[in-house]
């Protein structure tokens, strides 16, 4: 009797440590979910900084090199030249950022010939794209276009309205607004002369009462 009370006591010690062995790794996978969750929140929170994914131009963001190409369902880009610019220009409230500039050869899809053809016949084409953020500090609504006239050495002039990105960036910007987005200028390479700088005009800004606050500015920017 003794005996099996013995075996008895040992079993349900054994059963007894087992069961304290099995809880940490219970508690480190609770720790672990929580954590890829607050990895993953942390991610959500950056997306806001990610510059718009065109719906017409294949997503250059990865071509940081001339010579690099990027193709997806919407064509194919190579990079030709790129500078950095981050600079930043004071409107009265308005900032305005000038990120990057790239010039880029591009081969749209077939489907997104039609998309182009107002811009240019050709079914491959160099651009000019611009990287740029607006902020409106104010609290009211405000009126300003980052392009209002483009211009390179070569002697193109183009107006906002030959913008191929379209995330209307140009126009009105809400009190405490930030828009982020790129423009993208479509330029002939078939001279010998190469885009040494682009000029760029910005708007006036006005108010809602559409009262002139600030002055326009020319902008150069060097390859």
């Amino acid at each position: 009797m003794k005996q099996a009370m013995i075996i008895i006591l040992f079993v349900f010690l054994l059963t007894g440590c087992s069961f304290v062995s099995i809880q940490p790794p219970s508690e480190k996978t609770d720790t672990a979910t929580e954590n890829s969750s607050t990895a993953t929140k942390k991610i959500s929170a950056d997306d806001h900084d990610a510059y718009y994914n065109s719906p017409q131009v294949t997503d250059d963001s990865t071509l940081q090199k001339p010579g690099q190409s990027a193709t997806d369902e919407k064509g194919e880009a190579t990079l030709k030249q790129m500078k950095q610019i981050n600079k930043v220009y004071h409107f009265g409230d308005i900032e305005y950022t000038i990120k990057e500039m790239k010039l880029l050869h591009y081969r749209p899809d077939y489907s997104l010939i039609d998309y182009f053809h107002p811009l240019t016949e050709a079914e491959e084409f160099d651009f000019i794209k611009i990287s740029v953020d607006i902020k409106n500090h104010s609290k009211e609504k405000l009126n300003f276009a980052p392009v209002a006239l483009f211009e390179t050495n070569t002697g193109e002039k183009m107006d906002w309205k030959q913008d191929m990105y379209l995330e209307h960036l140009n126009g009105e910007i809400e009190g405490s607004q930030i828009k982020r987005g790129s423009l993208g200028f479509i330029v002939n390479q078939a001279n010998s002369k190469e885009i040494q700088w682009i000029k760029i005009l910005t708007s006036d800004v006005y108010n809602a009462q559409q009262e002139r606050l600030e002055e326009a500015e020319k902008i150069q920017l060097n390859f």
